[in-house]
């Protein structure tokens, strides 16, 4: 099963892309860090969702480029977080995909969907803004929104999350019935 999970910043899509690798039960959850630590603010984004994670029994890969080079159990279900940082990482670090950009993400999100039993991936909702960017910025918003919209063509459920509330916009289902906190 294939998940697609959006919403802005501090919207609550991280806890409930996390409720909904719960639900699937015991098994090996991988949670695929994307996020590179380059900064003071990085790392503190980086120390608060590992303390999300704790005691859920999450293995956690660093992996900023080349999804398709990962190997994981079959048996796994995966939380990648999040394609908003993946992106920028195959943009603009040294061995990233470049122009390339839109075609290394799918063929490892392809990959990852094939090769694991679940796969719930977060992504950022950026597109609501009025302003209009130019140059690398523009060309990030581009390749993030062709991303988001083949993964969402290709998934099981898509959900935005909205002020910690669940919208369902393909498929799925609130996992316990409750919303997430």
């Amino acid at each position: 099963m294939l998940v697609l999970v959006t919403g802005g910043s501090g919207s609550g899509k991280s806890a409930y892309a996390e409720e909904k690798i719960l639900s699937f039960g015991q098994g090996k959850r991988i949670y695929i860090a994307t996020m590179f630590p380059f900064d003071k603010e990085s790392d503190a984004r980086i120390l608060r969702h590992r303390q999300m994670r704790a005691g859920k029994g999450f293995e956690t890969v660093e992996r900023y480029t080349d999804l398709k080079g990962l190997k994981l159990d079959p048996d796994s279900v995966v939380l990648l977080e999040c394609m908003s940082n993946l992106t920028a990482n195959e943009m603009f670090q040294e061995e990233g995909a470049h122009e390339r950009t839109v075609e290394a993400v799918m063929e490892g999100v392809k990959h990852l969907r094939d090769s694991v039993q679940h796969l719930v991936i977060v992504t950022n909702e950026i597109f609501s803004e009025t302003a209009q960017y130019l140059g690398e910025t523009a060309l990030y918003q581009s390749y993030l929104g062709e991303i988001n919209r083949q993964i969402a063509g290709e998934a099981d459920e898509v959900t935005e999350v909205v002020y910690g509330i669940p919208v369902y916009l393909k498929g799925g289902c609130v996992p316990d019935e409750k919303t997430v906190e």
